[in-house]
């Protein structure tokens, strides 16, 4: 039986801190995936009039993210 925790992260005026060291566009380019050296990996929707939002933020590296790969489906 898989269990899900769900978590939400809120931030004042300032959001935290995201150095991009890695990048990925997924096959249908509705979302772009960011590594960060703070450990972070960031979901983005990217629009068709090439606008990005934030959709997701997942905590728990305790490293830097340096790559990122798609799973086969």
């Amino acid at each position: 039986m898989r269990m899900w925790v769900l978590a939400a992260a809120v931030w004042g005026r300032t959001a935290l801190s995201h150095s991009i060291t890695a990048i990925m566009v997924t096959d249908d380019q509705h979302t772009i995936v960011t590594g960060s050296q703070e450990g972070q990996i960031c979901l983005w929707d990217l629009s068709s009039d090439l606008k990005i939002s934030s959709k997701e933020i997942l905590f728990g590296h305790t490293a830097s993210v340096t790559c990122l790969a798609k799973a086969r489906e």
